[in-house]
């Protein structure tokens, strides 16, 4: 298993996550221990959760693993965890103030049985409330013993921008990392907010990295997916669905394919890998509903050539016009002849 930093921060975690949010839910106690037991003996630490996935049960679920595995395994694990959305229907029972990030935290210390997490994430952005509040309440969960770093979760670019400079100005702790979805069929991220955390020192914690299982090619054309599968149950379904109909999705899938035949792994191993190699990078997370799954992908030890990421790349490149892309974008960042265009 290889090993990255946090984003800027000195905490070092695996290349591949754990993420649980079928924890609870299509996966049950026994079947989260087994993918949690693999994922540890696989060289994995980072595991992914939050308070909303099957309303705290795969929390729960992790904090009962904890407990009944002994030190040397568990001490390694890097737990992270994300607040946010509704836990309750009273009126301060969702967001990014200090009164609900609170409740949430110590909530999820709780079923986690665990006195500090390494990560928490804000889980999306809240317009309602000021980023100096939300911003000052984590620096003061770093100092007092509860979170060791923290992280942002579904940010655009200058909501990236905005909390990391609020961060410097107001003398706080800065987040180490963003989590948000990226696949080979989702690449519009590249446009403003990779490059907004390259620029801040973010690292990047992608999720959905084979599209709801499209790039495992187990989907057809014009096929229904059947039920009890991610594409049938995700709550981007129609949007998915219709990727998985799209020609640029067919592309993709097609060069997975041939790449996958000639290096004999399979199409997610290939998404993956090419997912794991890209700019900024901290881990990208594996979820799934059997142990079967995610042992299929973890460990991947596979690095693409230049030729096979150069043919990915070129085929996955979403459509892109003006102001990220075109003739004209494309002429006013790179220099002709040693000067700029005129």
């Amino acid at each position: 298993m290889e090993y990255r930093t946090l984003g800027g921060s000195g905490c070092a975690v695996s290349a591949f996550a754990l993420g649980t949010m079928t924890f609870g839910d299509s996966t049950d106690e026994a079947g989260a221990f087994a993918q949690l037991d693999a994922f540890a003996e696989a060289g994995g630490t980072l595991v992914d959760t939050a308070d909303v996935y099957v309303d705290g049960a795969s929390e729960t679920i992790i904090g009962r693993w904890l407990a009944d595995r002994p030190a040397d395994i568990t001490e390694r694990m890097v737990l992270a965890t994300k607040g946010r959305f509704p836990t309750s229907g009273e009126p301060n029972g969702a967001g990014l103030s200090r009164r609900h990030l609170d409740r949430a935290l110590n909530a999820s210390l709780v079923r986690l049985g665990v006195d500090t997490v390494d990560l928490y994430q804000v889980h999306s952005w809240d317009h309602l409330t000021p980023a100096e509040e939300t911003l000052s309440f984590l620096n003061d969960a770093i100092r007092s013993g509860k979170i060791r770093y923290y992280g942002l979760s579904n940010y655009l670019g200058w909501q990236i921008q905005k909390a990391v400079d609020t961060a410097q100005l107001e003398g706080l702790a800065r987040p180490v990392t963003l989590q948000t979805g990226y696949s080979l069929l989702s690449r519009e991220i590249e446009w403003e907010i990779v490059p907004a955390c390259e620029s801040t020192g973010l690292g990047i914690l992608t999720y959905s990295p084979l599209a709801a299982g499209v790039l495992t090619g187990k989907y057809q054309q014009d096929v229904t997916p059947p039920a009890n599968t991610r594409m049938a149950d995700h709550p981007m379904r129609p949007y998915l669905r219709g990727r998985n109909q799209d020609k640029r999705t067919v592309a993709v899938l097609d060069a997975a394919k041939a790449i996958a035949e000639n290096r004999a792994v399979t199409m997610a191993q290939i998404a993956l890998s090419w997912l794991a190699a890209r700019p900024a990078i901290s881990s990208v997370i594996l979820g799934a509903r059997t142990l079967d799954q995610l042992t299929a992908n973890l460990p991947i030890g596979l690095q693409l050539s230049t030729e096979e990421t150069a043919l990915l790349d070129d085929v996955s490149a979403p459509r892109v016009d003006y102001p990220y892309g075109g003739a004209i974008a494309h002429q006013m960042t790179r220099r002709i002849d040693g000067g700029w265009p005129t």
